[in-house]
């Protein structure tokens, strides 16, 4: 067995190698020396970077790309029970081992900081890997998102620290043991698996129980479920609390954010003392995810300013209000927000950033369960853009729910004031955009799907 593998990680065929969670694993696995194998169902940059990390992978999904001496398949909760890679494991008595047990295994005997939250967990977790591996910590990490500055969304260390992101919507972050959990915000999402906040705040509770004896939980102090979810575990045995925000109860308090331009400047009370770092990306809700990050580095014991000052080198997570380029003085800008909160917090962040700017956005809703629940929350949330043209459902893992349609956003966003305008045919969205945008103007591909390839087709339309 090769040193740092689980016994059964030795030969791993992941279903759906080419997702976001399961290609960090993956690549950890590859590095760490474990035989590596799996299939996706379309060629990507993620599968070509697989493979110069030494994996196999298939591109389609059948019967004989599962290796007879396969020693597990990992699956997320997206891949569904009838796949051929699947049922051929059973037939082989080959062990499934889901994705966070994978990802559970591989933290083992490490100090792992957990980062949890309906929003913000990607760039929290990308926040403090970039800023540990810049104070020379070489941590491992696993992430949601390719981190733009190393370029992929994981990497094993040889360093003592392993940060995870820690997914909330199939419950599976309730595996983790960490030593540290951050947790931004609490909300009611993912309508398939939690039919209620009750059962939300009964998964976050579940997820807080798991931290090690002496931990510590790191959680926001101005958000309502947050708030709500702190009373509920204050009584845990050997738990500490952390809380951090612009409360004055915070033991993490902010005491001033101040944007400028496409950064900000955050000052911080901690421990009596004022803090002054810059935040390298735009936005309120970013500047506190990074607040949130120093709180938790601190709990493990890192110094406050070396973190402070190495946090200023994130610079950002692609699909975050990520800069796709500029043509005919037109910037276009993709971000993966797909609920409305972050919807709202993107587009004031691209206010704040740009405020003489006009800011046009293209939406693709995710899911249909999420449509039904908060697709007036959506198109509330597009009032804030000067236009909108909004694509068809992007259904991702779900099959369709009669009357479910992404008119429902169209119509509140119209209620509400806005410009909404329904574009059916994907491919012809890049051409209606670059007739409606004119020099200055900021454009926003929005959503969770496959809506961020058509920042590069809006760029060529205007150029051309």
């Amino acid at each position: 067995m090769a040193p740092g593998i689980p016994a059964a990680m030795e030969r791993p065929h992941f279903i759906g190698i080419g997702g976001a969670g399961m290609s960090g694993i993956a690549k950890i696995l590859a590095q760490r020396g474990a035989k590596v194998a799996g299939s996706d169902a379309k060629e990507s940059g993620t599968a070509e970077a697989l493979r110069a990390l030494g994996a196999t992978v298939h591109i389609g999904h059948a019967t004989g790309h599962l290796a007879d001496d396969a020693s597990c398949v990992v699956v997320s909760s997206a891949i569904r029970a009838d796949n051929p890679e699947l049922l051929r494991a059973a037939e082989l008595s080959v062990p499934v081992v889901h994705r966070s047990d994978a990802l559970a295994s591989l933290m083992g005997g490490l100090r792992a900081i957990a980062v949890a939250g309906t929003h913000g967990k990607t760039t929290t977790t990308s926040m403090l890997a970039v800023a540990l591996t810049e104070l020379n910590l070489d941590p491992s990490y696993a992430v949601g998102g390719d981190l733009a500055g190393p370029g992929t969304n994981a990497a094993h260390g040889e360093g003592a620290i392993f940060v995870a992101e820690a997914d909330e919507s199939d419950r599976s972050f309730q595996k983790y043991d960490p030593e540290v959990a951050i947790v931004l915000n609490v909300e009611l999402d993912h309508h398939a698996n939690y039919a209620s906040m009750a059962e939300i705040y009964e998964s976050f509770e579940a997820f807080a129980g798991k931290i090690v004896p002496g931990g510590t939980l790191v959680i926001a102090a101005d958000q309502e479920g947050a708030v709500e979810l702190t009373e509920r575990v204050r009584a845990l045995p050997s738990l500490n609390v952390v809380t951090y925000g612009e409360s004055e109860t915070a033991d993490v308090r902010v005491h001033k954010i101040t944007p400028r331009g496409l950064t900000s400047e955050v000052t911080v009370v901690l421990n009596g003392k004022y803090l002054t770092f810059t935040v390298s990306v735009p936005g309120r809700h970013y500047a506190l995810n990074a607040v949130a990050a120093l709180a938790a580095g601190v709990a493990l014991g890192i110094p406050a300013h070396n973190l402070a000052s190495a946090l200023g080198k994130y610079t950002g997570v692609k699909r975050r209000l990520q800069l796709k380029g500029e043509a005919a003085g037109v910037q276009v800008i993709d971000s993966y927000a797909h609920h409305p909160t972050e919807m709202t917090a993107d587009l004031e962040a691209m206010r704040g950033a740009a405020s003489e700017a006009r800011l046009l956005v293209v939406f693709q809703p995710h899911l249909f369960s999420r449509t039904q629940e908060l697709g007036t929350e959506m198109g509330q949330a597009l009032a804030l853009a000067d236009a909108s043209v909004v694509l068809d459902i992007y259904p991702a893992r779900e099959d369709p729910i009669p009357g479910i349609t992404s008119e429902l956003i169209i119509d509140a966003a119209r209620a509400a004031g806005a410009d909404a305008t329904a574009v059916h045919d994907k491919a012809a969205v890049a051409g209606t955009i670059a007739g409606m945008a004119k020099p200055g103007d900021l454009v926003l591909t929005m959503g969770a799907g496959d809506v961020t390839e058509l920042g590069p087709q809006i760029l060529d339309h205007l150029s051309s």
